[in-house]
């Protein structure tokens, strides 16, 4: 295998830069319509081409066409790194936050589609740096489904080749990986299109629509609003519930939808599971809220909302779960584990991880009473590998690993363990908030300084979806 060339890494990352160069253009019309600033916007971009410009002389003479799986797996890493410091530009030059590490924790927040935020008062914030906010969900959103869908299987990764585009499925929809991320992209700007012109029926303003949509459909959450999506009316929270549903199921149910293949869509495991779990939870909660709602419509909108958020790892609220009765708070918090399906801008373990260690538990039960039988395990009609399934396995233990490791740095560092656990949970799932002060109408501005800064790597590592940093820290990737 070839050593890394950091050349073509600079090349790779360059390219990353000048996108998100133009991106913060994107904010100007805003400023302009509204009479703010554009100096933010104009010299984040100076700031971010100069920066590209440098990278791109260093790797002007590398073909990224040549890139090893070392160079991608370095590049991707990096890249979401980069993203969340140059995002950070716009927060500090206008002054809207003043702290690097917090403008840092938003930046990665929003590009991470987490949705955690230090910001006590959004409300007060310029409507270009609102815009700029509920962007970086968008961009990061687009993002985590080229890299999950594209680039990981590419690169043939143990573990994401059951989760991507079955051979002939990817020649059908183009030979290049160009042309597949052009058809995801159409799919994911035809929903925030749909839920923009929605929300804009109801109560919200087309400023308000357009932000909660880029919050909604790249599940990230942060709002407009200090008290969430509670601030508006029921039309409106049904609305992003149905989004939120939507954006947690993977995009190619989109793609075989579109192609009226709804045969695949009927043998999804995947899709099947995902709803049970959404059905059954939100019953859940519904009958918890029942005896301390006003009826039972309320209690099945705040139920479904939040269990549909926090599955979807959105964190949009519509009801402060905080005063919920234990019951409530305690599926919560196992929730924050959930996740939504895989091919979706959703984070956390994922469904079909899920599905597949329930498929473990079942064929242990099997083998100790057939100890003879050979249990095969499938998902989607496809045969589960031991190397994948390890993977899976792995994958599940190490997530489980890095929150124990990660809560117990939060809670020396002097949060309680509430705060500390469900703050670790909700930040490696791109959730937002979580319990104790870190509810959905609190923030994240009385974590110590230390903690803030290992949230912003657990937001990145868990967006990677752990194995793609990891693998950076070991001493086979370094060595031939």
């Amino acid at each position: 295998m070839k050593m890394i060339n950091p050349l073509l890494v600079a090349r790779i990352l360059s390219t990353i830069l000048l996108i998100e160069s133009l991106t913060f253009l994107l904010c100007i019309p805003a400023a302009l319509f509204y009479r703010e600033s554009v100096l933010p916007f104009i010299l984040s971009t100076a700031a971010t081409l100069l920066l590209w410009s440098l990278l791109r002389v260093l790797g002007r003479n590398s073909d990224v066409t040549k890139a090893s799986n070392r160079d991608t797996y370095l590049a991707v890493t990096l890249a979401w790194i980069f993203l969340a410091l140059m995002g950070s530009l716009p927060y500090l030059l206008s002054g809207t936050i003043q702290s690097p590490v917090n403008a840092i924790f938003e930046s990665a927040s929003g590009f991470t589609t987490t949705g955690a935020s230090i910001l006590t008062d959004v409300e007060v914030l310029p409507y270009s740096i609102l815009f700029w906010r509920s962007l970086t969900h968008w961009i990061g959103g687009i993002g985590i489904i080229v890299l999950v869908i594209i680039i990981l299987p590419s690169l043939k990764v143990t573990g994401y080749q059951l989760f991507s585009l079955e051979s002939s499925l990817r020649e059908k929809i183009h030979s290049k990986a160009r042309g597949v991320a052009v058809r995801m992209g159409i799919i994911y700007l035809g929903l925030t299109l749909a839920e923009t012109i929605l929300l804009v029926m109801g109560d919200m303003t087309l400023f308000d629509s357009l932000c909660h949509s880029f919050g909604t459909v790249a599940t990230g959450g942060f709002s407009t609003r200090n008290n969430s999506l509670q601030f508006y009316s029921s039309y409106s929270q049904y609305i992003v519930m149905i989004f939120m549903f939507l954006s947690g199921t993977s995009m190619l149910i989109y793609y075989y939808l579109a192609k009226r293949s709804f045969s695949k869509i009927k043998h999804n495991e995947e899709l099947r599971f995902y709803v049970g779990v959404v059905f059954t939870a939100g019953m859940v909660a519904t009958i918890i809220l029942l005896p301390h709602s006003k009826g039972f419509w309320e209690a099945f909108r705040n139920g479904f909302f939040q269990v549909v958020s926090i599955i979807t790892c959105t964190g949009f609220a519509s009801d402060d779960y905080i005063l919920w009765p234990s019951a409530g708070m305690m599926l919560i918090f196992l929730l924050l584990f959930a996740g939504g399906s895989t091919g979706s801008t959703s984070g956390g373990i994922k469904m079909a991880r899920h599905l597949v260690m329930l498929k473990n538990i079942k064929r242990t039960f099997t083998r100790l009473n057939h100890p003879k039988a050979l249990v095969t395990m499938k998902l989607n009609g496809k045969v589960i590998n031991e190397n994948t399934n390890n993977s899976i396995v792995s994958f599940v233990l190490i997530y489980i690993f890095i929150f124990i490791i990660g809560t117990s740095v939060l809670a020396l560092a002097g949060s309680d363990p509430v705060t500390s656990a469900s703050s670790v949970a909700t930040c490696m799932a791109g959730i937002g908030p979580g319990l104790g002060t870190v509810g959905p109408m609190s923030n994240f501005s009385a974590i110590p300084e230390i903690s803030k800064v290992v949230l912003s790597l657990l937001m990145i590592i868990g967006r990677l979806e752990i194995i793609t940093v990891f693998t950076l820290f070991t001493r086979s990737f370094w060595t031939l």
